[in-house]
């Protein structure tokens, strides 16, 4: 129903920054819920931020506040992640995600993931 590709990843020194893209495609409508994930060895699967395709709901967890930014290309349902002041702390493999709502928080699709490194 919902398909999801990441792109973007890559290796930059810390203070740098990247942009991840995630392109869905399927049954995307206002109320669906997009989010981030970052996953790094040896450690849980953390949320990093969420935006609703209508664009009146977003959050972001408090370790990429104020350096990370989630946004959201409604024409072409292509959601983006900002990622500003990277610190090595935030290496990690990076999930695109879709849930029903916000809400919810119920993510049952996911893209492939894309590798982001911070030295």
């Amino acid at each position: 129903q919902v398909q999801l590709v990441e792109s973007g990843g890559g290796s930059v020194q810390a203070e740098g920054s990247l942009r991840l893209s995630c392109a869905a495609s399927g049954n995307i409508i206002p109320s669906t819920c997009v989010a981030w994930f970052r996953q790094a060895p040896g450690k849980k699967r953390k949320g990093v931020a969420y935006i609703r395709v209508s664009g009146d709901d977003m959050d972001y967890d408090d370790s990429v506040a104020g350096r990370f930014t989630i946004s959201i290309e409604n024409a072409r349902n292509m959601v983006y992640l900002q990622m500003d002041s990277l610190k090595p702390e935030d290496t990690a493999k990076y999930y695109c995600a879709v849930s029903d709502t916000c809400a919810a928080l119920a993510f049952g699709y996911w893209g492939q993931g894309t590798q982001v490194t911070v030295s």
